[in-house]
């Protein structure tokens, strides 16, 4: 017998170690196949849209592209005083170009994003500039209105001198870098993203927490109840998704109002006096109410599944070995429901987090999140560069609200039964 192991064949004479490594990557090349579809989907409609907002968010090219000489010109100036005679006449030499190109228009609207009254000023400029005389321009776009004049929107347009930028992402935190390259805040009045975004997270918490203290009891009745009246009260908890969303907030607008049905019954059962009827519409009470019943189900269902799979037989032992009811359901039965709190409240918690049309018709001025802001510079001030900051870091902040949850608790505990 040979000292050396005889290499097994396979009826074609190829190496039988060869010939499993060909059918391998076979099956993984079929297994890619069919989850390319997938694969493809997923980049068209979500890795794309992401790395566009990426990139949207930091392009500035346009206002660099506008002004080329002003930007050169401005390198050596301070942004202490008043530009020099050079950078206005660079100023005027881009601005008359784009007037013969006609495209002040979208620098106006864009200087305007950067600081309000801009483009007033650039309309005043573009009438006036007709009739000037050559030199002294400095003196000129001064006269045309006292902004030019201003030093800080000259700085505002040295702002805007890189062609990529991360402005966009400071101006969402009420911040600016200055001609020094410090971090500063913006002026007092204008300080209103960081209350945003406050008001945004204390909103999607205190939905989640109310969410979860209504559903826990129904989710144990639902899974303790014989099955014949278990699936009808399943039914009511999976009605409101038969229902448009649009249709149930504009039902809570009806609700809540000063004079709807929520206050008529408090004033007949006398809790309140009809001149002093509560206001739960357009303020923070309203978003509370009506988001925190729209997104119940979602926090019903992930507990109802787990407890459903909890034998009964525990409790019973617990009770057996001398616990009472409550220590009985603390140290056993809640334990076991911990996956199903988790997986409903980051589904809530991140639903809640970036939630648009319920805050917008129910909440108002003091009610309105993070989403509605986006929502309103993509619709009307079409500052997108903007909205797109502020989505990816709407997003950033989910993918680290994750991320806590998987340090703290574990994705591999969240469970659906």
């Amino acid at each position: 017998m040979s000292s050396e192991t005889k290499q097994i064949l396979t009826t074609d004479g190829v190496p039988l170690e060869v010939s499993l490594k060909k059918v391998e990557r076979r099956n993984k090349f079929k297994a890619f196949l069919l989850v390319a579809p997938l694969l493809f989907f997923l980049l068209i409609v979500y890795i794309s849209p992401i790395i566009g907002m990426l990139f949207n968010s930091v392009d500035d090219r346009m206002v660099t592209n506008s002004l080329p000489k002003t930007f050169i010109a401005m390198e050596k100036w301070d942004g202490k005083e008043l530009p020099s005679e050079e950078v206005f006449e660079a100023f005027y030499i881009d601005f008359k170009k784009l007037m013969d190109e006609e495209k002040d228009g979208k620098l106006s609207t864009q200087l305007n994003y950067t600081k309000n009254g801009f483009k007033s000023i650039i309309k005043k400029l573009r009438r006036k500039s007709k009739s000037f005389e050559e030199g002294n321009y400095k003196e000129q776009i001064m006269a045309v209105h006292e902004r030019w004049a201003n030093v800080e929107y000259w700085r505002a347009i040295k702002r805007r001198a890189p062609s990529y930028s991360y402005s966009k992402y400071l101006k969402g935190v009420d911040m600016y870098e200055n001609e020094d390259g410090k971090f500063v805040q913006v002026e007092e009045d204008r300080r209103i993203y960081k209350k945003l975004w406050v008001r945004t997270l204390k909103i999607a918490f205190y939905v989640t927490l109310f969410c979860f203290l209504m559903a826990y009891p129904i989710a144990h009745l639902l899974a303790t109840l014989p099955m014949k009246f278990s699936n009808l009260l399943m039914i009511c908890v999976l009605l409101p998704f038969w229902t448009s969303l649009l249709v149930r907030t504009a039902s809570w607008m009806i609700l809540l109002q000063q004079q709807g049905v929520v206050n008529d019954f408090l004033v007949w059962i006398g809790f309140v006096a009809n001149d002093k009827r509560l206001e739960m519409m357009y303020n923070e009470t309203g978003t509370y109410i009506a988001m925190t019943q729209i997104l119940l189900p979602f926090m019903v269902l992930p507990l109802y599944s787990v407890m459903k799979t909890i034998s009964p037989s525990l409790v019973r032992a617990g009770k057996s070995l001398g616990g009472t009811p409550f220590i009985t359901f603390w140290k056993v039965y809640f334990p076991l429901t911990i996956p199903g709190i988790g997986a409903g409240s980051l589904l809530v918690f991140i639903l809640a987090i970036g939630y648009y049309i319920t805050p917008e018709l129910v909440g108002g001025a003091s009610g309105t999140l993070i989403s509605n802001q986006i929502a309103y510079h993509m619709k009307y001030t079409l500052d997108w560069s903007f909205a797109s900051a502020m989505g990816l870091m709407l997003l950033v902040g989910v993918l680290g609200v994750y991320w806590v949850y998987n340090k703290l608790v574990g994705i591999d505990n969240i469970k659906l039964g």
